[in-house]
C-alpha cells in the first residue's frame, strides 16, 4: 500500500500540473489555474466517494494531496516552458496515474461490498473523470471522447484486475499487472496510432 498510496501521489501530481497547463492555454488567472489544477486531480476521486457514500472523500482525510497539488501548480507556474518540453515524460506519469487510480477507485469499491463489474465503473471513474471536468471547463471536447485510447484502457485493465482478484492473485502483484498493463495499451495506442471508430454524420 506504500507504494500506491506514493504512485497515487504521483499520479496526483501529474494531473494538477495538466489541468494548471490547460488552464494556462486558456489565459486564465492564478486561481482559476489553481481551482483547474485541484479540480483535475482530485474530481475524479471526489466524484467515486460521493457516488459510493465514502465520506469523507480521500482529499479531505489526508492533507498530503492538497500539498502535492499546490506543488503542481506551482511548477507549472514558474517552469511552465520546461514543462512542455517533457510531454513524454508527463505521458508516462500521467499512463500511471490513471492506473492507480483505477486500481484504487476498484479496490474501495470492492471493500464496500459493490458488484465487481460496479467496481470497474468506480475505477473508471476514478481515472478519467477529473480530466473530463477539466476539458469542460476550458471549454475543450474531452479527451476520453476523442480518438485517443483512453478510458478503453482503464476499462480493460479493470477487468483483467478483477479476474486476477478471483483467481486470488496477491494484491500487490495484481496490483502491478494492471498498473502495466494499462501503461503498455496506451503506449502501443499511441505508437501506432490505434483509436476507436469515429462517428461521422
Amino acid at each position: 500500500m506504500t507504494i500506491l498510496y506514493g504512485l497515487d501521489l504521483l499520479g496526483t501530481l501529474v494531473f494538477a500540473i495538466s489541468g494548471t497547463l490547460s488552464a494556462a492555454n486558456k489565459k486564465l488567472d492564478l486561481f482559476g489555474a489553481y481551482f483547474t489544477g485541484f479540480i483535475t486531480a482530485i474530481g475524479g476521486g471526489t466524484l467515486r466517494d460521493v457516488i459510493l457514500g465514502n465520506f469523507p472523500v480521500g482529499w479531505i482525510s489526508d492533507i498530503n494531496y492538497l500539498i502535492v497539488i499546490s506543488i503542481g501548480v506551482a511548477l507549472t507556474f514558474l517552469f511552465k516552458k520546461h514543462i512542455m518540453t517533457l510531454k513524454r515524460t508527463l505521458f508516462l506519469f500521467d499512463t500511471i496515474g490513471i492506473g492507480v487510480f483505477t486500481i484504487i477507485g476498484i479496490e474501495k469499491s470492492l471493500n464496500l461490498g459493490i458488484h465487481p463489474f460496479l467496481s470497474i465503473i468506480m475505477g473508471l471513474f476514478s481515472a478519467v473523470m477529473g480530466g473530463v471536468i477539466r476539458d469542460t471547463l476550458c471549454n475543450d471536447i474531452p479527451l476520453i471522447f476523442r480518438k485517443e485510447i483512453y478510458a478503453v484502457a482503464c476499462l480493460i485493465g479493470g477487468i483483467l484486475f478483477i479476474a486476477l482478484n478471483s483467481l486470488g492473485v496477491a494484491s500487490s502483484l495484481n496490483q502491478f499487472i494492471t498498473i502495466a498493463c494499462i501503461i503498455i495499451i496506451r503506449i502501443i495506442c499511441i505508437r501506432f496510432k490505434i483509436s476507436l471508430p469515429v462517428l461521422k454524420y
